[in-house]
């Protein structure tokens, strides 16, 4: 097979293209590098522990480039001259394990030179998203002269005991699946200030052990890690400031210290609690800077919502008789000046809890504030309309997909930080129609493909250093793929996956009931939606047998791979999908429609009936297209279906697309708005009572207003042409723009009358495409073009 070299000659052609827009010396790229991973002689190479390392070297003058490679295990924060510069390795698995390049000459001075990393392995208490093998470090010039910060024995290593593992029992105190790792305890007194600066003196540190020799992707014979290029851009990180005190007890409350320009005391042989209010949802790195206060102890508590006695959020505004319950870090002050406290990893929150305990020394609180972070988006699209509350869910819910958008997709991120296709589908569509941005996709799709096991599906869930198994949503990659074959035109990298799909869709067909033509039991967890109808998401038959809903998400994955083949020349494969699509739609219809009540059953023992099957059978037309519409009219509005939660209305709205009623849209907004009641400022995981309040796969609003409202939408293969198709609603206006490869496509839509249009497109060059309103379509080219209908 040539996949390694294909791989490989992608990993170069996505690197090219990241932020980062450096090149890598070829050598490295063919050869195990000259530099060694290293780590601790002594130190425990796979239990919890926090590193610090460092090499001062000499320049006689400031090179034009001083470009290195760097990586680590479990994580790693690089200072030059005691600046933060990167900060990795972004997540992957052994196999494909990122390393971060950085030109450093910007950073550099003639004369001595501090190159330091502060390396972390969080051992038995990773996060779930976090692979490892064991704590190290690399880094690797990219040439002759860079090669003097080499990673070897001539690098000093300490490690460091100011820090332990706290909020290690978040799971069973907030009785939720929550898997994003510890919080830090830091005892101020042995942290060792200053170790990030040329004039430390480290001689009681002891030399780094060489370990292994680093190894590119197709080199080595004896990996700890297979090294592969970022192929996305650092992290973002912007001050973001605290706005209010809510509350403050033990103290007179105060807030002027949230601006940093004023000291806040507490005085000694104190407790005092200080409720923070960000006033929204964000994910920051908070940085706490304290003077004084010798062996004061601040504990810092982080919450999305507060609680009430019995553990239940209640309006998100409200404090009265609320309480903080989280994930949380203490910080033990050491008396000296200046201190500057910054947990290892992100934090999610909107409520965040100081509850500070002095001792003969009062502590003073210099500032405090988040520096925000997430994958670095940039909001390039547009909408508005005649309803100006639009603009407060286009908002929260871009803001819910920032929060879920790091160095991989994530559901939530307060809870898990784990990216799993069902969430990614419909992330990965926000992030083409409101930034362009396709790198970040163009990796989910990769980790997944790295994610298969031997049975031939993808797991549920990827970067994961457990195993996890979600039958469907193998089948939505395979979506994303499609997705991105629709919207991109980059022939070369679907290629890659077609051996990928074809092994998701042969488990399926080995799992169909020879008998009734459609799939029988089923292992693992076949997750769809978790509404209140699904024990653990998984509807009827799914586990047993005959489920109509994964029977008809597969039939739906098989009519987007015949696309996909046939675009790649295999007619034959897609025939062979197309085929076996329309027979098992059909014995689907014909085993579980039920004519008595025009709806399409959960199983053919017409047990139970919801909004999923009968989505799923208009998005294959397993149900003929001359019954569609009246059968989605009746989807939402029969009370009595299993519903479908904000995740799968995603799908609803599909459906009504494709029944040709997507002017309903609109008027399907009041989860969202009811949300917005609640006090939510990003978009919850389901209804009330909810586990995150910010959940990704909620965020669908900001796709669906330019695709749905809007109808923007490929008409054909890599966006090549675009079909304009408005589904207004009850709106007299929208307009939007969003990127695309070409440029920018920009609409303006008014009604005229109760059935009238008139429109303003505006397409990139060489675009051509057409508007569809009422059933007539009109050509468009690029440029702008006022049409009235």
């Amino acid at each position: 097979m040539k996949r390694g070299l294909i791989i490989l000659c992608y990993w170069l052609l996505a690197f090219t293209a990241t932020a980062q827009e450096k090149q890598i010396n070829p050598e490295l790229l063919n050869q195990q590098w000259p530099s060694r991973w290293i780590s601790h002689p002594e130190g425990p190479q796979r239990d919890y522990g926090v590193f610090h390392f460092r090499k001062v070297f000499q320049l006689t003058s400031v090179p034009k480039n001083f470009v290195i490679h760097v990586s680590a295990d479990n994580r790693y924060r690089l200072f030059v001259n005691g600046k933060a510069v990167s900060m990795g390795p972004a997540r992957g698995d052994l196999y494909n394990w990122y390393y971060e390049t950085i030109d450093l000459a910007p950073f550099l001075k003639a004369g001595d030179n501090i190159i330091a990393a502060k390396v972390w392995n969080m051992g038995v208490h990773a996060p779930v998203a976090q692979v490892s093998n064991q704590t190290a470090l690399v880094v690797q010039g990219d040439n002759k002269e860079a090669s003097i910060v080499n990673t070897n024995n001539t690098w000093k290593v300490l490690r460091d005991p100011a820090y332990s593992p706290v909020s290690t029992d978040n799971g069973p105190r907030l009785r939720a699946y929550m898997v994003i790792g510890p919080g830090d305890k830091v005892e101020g007194a042995q942290y060792p200030w200053g170790w990030e600066s040329v004039d430390f003196n480290d001689s009681g540190w002891v030399n780094a052990a060489a370990i292994a020799s680093p190894a590119p992707f197709g080199k080595g014979t004896d990996n700890l890690w297979t090294l592969v290029p970022r192929n996305i851009p650092q992290m973002e990180e912007t001050q973001q400031r605290i706005l209010k005190v809510r509350r403050a007890e033990g103290i007179e409350k105060d807030e002027g210290f949230l601006t940093g320009k004023k000291a806040f005391s507490i005085p000694a042989n104190k407790k005092v609690s200080i409720l923070l209010d960000q006033t929204f949802n964000t994910i920051a790195y908070p940085e706490l800077l304290l003077s004084k206060g010798k062996g004061a102890s601040v504990k810092m508590t982080f919450a999305e919502a507060l609680v009430d006695e019995q553990g239940n959020k209640k309006n998100r505004d409200q404090v009265e008789g609320m309480h903080i319950n989280g994930n949380y870090d203490i910080f033990v002050a050491d008396g000296g000046d200046k201190r500057l406290f910054r947990p290892l990893w992100m934090r999610t929150y909107r409520y965040v809890q100081l509850d500070i305990e002095t001792k003969d020394e009062a502590l003073q609180i210099d500032d405090i504030y988040g520096m925000y972070t997430g994958y670095p988006f940039e909001e390039t699209a547009k909408f508005s309309s005649s309803d100006a509350s639009l603009k407060n869910l286009w908002d929260v819910g871009w803001r819910t997909a920032r929060l879920c958008a790091g160095e991989t997709y994530y559901d939530c991120p307060y809870y898990e930080q784990l990216q799993y296709e069902a969430d990614t589908r419909i992330q990965a569509l926000i992030s083409l129609y409101v930034s362009g941005d396709d790198r970040l996709a163009r990796k989910a799709i990769l980790d997944f493909y790295h994610s298969m096991v031997p049975e031939g599906l993808t797991q549920g869930r990827y970067p994961s250093n457990r195993l996890q198994v979600i039958p469907p949503f193998s089948l939505w990659w395979v979506s994303m793929i499609y997705d991105y074959f629709m919207h991109r035109d980059d022939k070369a990298f679907t290629a890659e996956f077609l051996t990928g799909i074809s092994s998701v869709l042969t488990w399926y067909k080995k799992h169909l009931d020879p008998e009734k033509g459609i799939l029988g039991p089923m292992p693992w967890w076949n997750f769809v939606d978790y509404t209140h109808v699904f024990p653990n998401g998984v509807p009827d038959g799914a586990d047993d047998g005959n489920s109509s809903v994964i029977s008809l998400q597969y039939v739906y994955t098989l009519q987007q791979a015949a696309k996909i083949f046939d675009y790649h020349g295999k007619s034959q494969q897609a025939e062979q999908y197309r085929a076996l699509a329309s027979k098992i739609a059909k014995r689907t219809y014909e085993l579980c429609y039920d004519k008595s009540k025009g709806l399409m059953a959960n199983t053919p023992e017409f047990k139970a009936y919801s909004q999923h099957a009968n989505i799923m059978a208009v998005l294959t037309d397993a149900i003929p297209k001359a019954a569609q519409q009246a059968l989605m009219k009746r989807v939402i509005a029969d009370t009595t279906l299993g519903p479908a939660t904000f995740y799968y209305r995603f799908y609803l709205n599909q459906a009504l697309k494709a029944a040709d009623l997507a002017d309903l849209y609109y008027g399907q907004l009041t989860p969202w708005r009811d949300m917005l009641k609640m006090g939510l400022t990003t978009f919850a995981e389901k209804p009330e009572p909810a586990r995150s309040d910010c959940h990704a796969w909620s965020a669908s609003p900001n796709y669906d207003f330019l695709a749905t409202i809007c109808g923007i939408m490929p008409e054909d293969i890599g966006f090549s042409s675009v079909l304009i198709k408005p589904a207004l609603g009850e709106l007299s206006y929208a307009n939007g723009s969003m990127p695309h490869p070409k440029g920018t496509i920009q609409v303006d839509l008014k009604r005229k009358g109760k059935t009238g249009l008139k429109a303003k497109v505006n397409l990139p060059a060489n675009l051509k495409g057409n508007l569809v309103w009422n059933g007539k379509s009109i050509p468009l080219t690029g440029g702008v073009q006022e049409i009235d209908l």
